[in-house]
């Protein structure tokens, strides 16, 4: 590998190993096409529900038997890297595979002679590749490039959830690890408490950012440079094409593969930052973010499928780095296994309390009064792990 520095040429050995995985990513949009496939070959309906067996059943699998890859690039190539074009173009083609599946799905509802419960099924594994979307999403509207943060949007609106592209960069990146951010998890908390906080938190941030951002321009929020209000304008397009072309029948099952859809953004959020807590300083201000804010994972099969949002705490570092170029931080708090084994603990929370809140205290050795803590469980945890408040 050759990379051209402001000194010239560097030679360099490195090479990235990952490189053609991450076309994997794109397996992900296929997954209404595989279902369609696997039904229609075999007559059994339990094919479009391909999508839950495979995020939910083969993906924590993969990430015990691929294992993982600590291996980071060298820092004299990482803005060479970030400029290679092939890497982009491993997002922007998730992008018209995610919409061909759903043109489809909305097919088959509408005309495919489909009971109500295989549906379902299609509906949550379409589901499926809408949360991912978000994933696809959260890269591309991160970048400067104004292309890629309207391709954002347009990922976001299959989900209806346009407001994560204000919410999550402006709002989620400022209050990371702190009680003040909706999408920061806390100990004590289950996530099936935090995900309507997290909805509702994340929604209510981003409407009152956009509109602080316009009334600094003495603009109301009522306009069509609201990014929130453009990025719902998009969904509402959507849907009402869709539905105009297939019909009203579709309505219930686009309803449900999105809500499933973001749900699964809110699962992921649950786990990146759980029980973290970015101290004060002797003036009352949060520390800056570091890697030991946020949980990290090295599982090859997540990341390849995530475009390494496992490497979190590079990413809050550094949100506008691209996915090829994160790094691997010794430090940050691990993980025990991918995100997608993760997600199915989190659905369970005896289960997640019993693998994470014990990593929590230790990360934070053995004081828990420095973690976040959910305020109506405080006196729980701390009578939990003997610390005093």
């Amino acid at each position: 590998m050759t990379a051209i520095t402001a000194d010239g040429p560097v030679e360099a050995t490195w090479r990235d190993g990952k490189k053609y995985l991450w076309l994997l990513g794109l397996f992900v949009p296929t997954f209404p096409f595989l279902a369609w496939a696997l039904a229609a070959a075999t007559g059994w309906g339990f094919f479009w529900w391909s999508g839950l067996v495979l995020l939910f059943g083969v993906f924590p699998v993969l990430d015990q038997l691929v294992g993982k890859d600590s291996a980071n690039p060298p820092d004299s190539l990482l803005a060479w890297l970030e400029g290679q074009r092939y890497y982009r173009w491993c997002t922007y083609l998730f992008l018209p595979l995610q919409y061909a599946g759903l043109g489809m799905a909305c097919w088959m509802w509408a005309e495919g002679g489909l009971s109500a419960l295989d549906k379902t099924g299609l509906a949550l594994t379409l589901g499926a590749v809408g949360g991912i979307g978000i994933n696809t999403a959260h890269e591309l509207g991160h970048k400067k490039d104004s292309l890629e943060r309207w391709l954002s949007k347009i990922a976001l609106a299959q989900t209806a959830y346009g407001h994560f592209y204000i919410e999550h960069n402006r709002g989620h990146h400022v209050r990371v690890a702190t009680p003040e951010d909706p999408a920061s998890s806390r100990i004590g908390e289950s996530f099936w408490r935090f995900l309507p906080r997290s909805v509702w938190g994340s929604l209510k941030s981003g409407w009152h950012l956009e509109k602080a951002r316009l009334a600094r321009s003495g603009k109301g929020p009522w306009t069509v440079r609201n990014d929130v209000l453009n990025a719902w304008a998009m969904s509402v397009a959507l849907f009402g094409v869709l539905i105009a072309v297939f019909g009203p029948g579709i309505v219930p099952y686009l309803l449900v593969q999105a809500v499933f859809g973001f749900s699964l953004l809110e699962v992921v959020n649950y786990l990146e930052h759980y029980g973290l807590l970015r101290q004060k300083n002797d003036r009352g201000r949060y520390e800056r973010c570091s890697p030991q804010h946020s949980w990290n994972s090295n599982n090859i099969a997540s990341n390849v499928l995530l475009y390494h949002l496992q490497r979190h705490s590079d990413h809050h570092a550094n949100p506008t780095r691209r996915y090829q170029a994160l790094r691997h931080f010794g430090d940050a708090p691990e993980l025990p296994s991918g995100y997608a084994t993760m997600i199915v603990l989190a659905y369970v929370p005896p289960l997640w309390r019993r693998v994470m809140d014990r990593r929590v205290l230790t990360h934070y050795d053995g004081d828990i009064t420095r973690a976040n803590i959910r305020p109506a469980k405080r006196a729980k945890v701390l009578a939990r792990y003997g610390s005093a408040a």
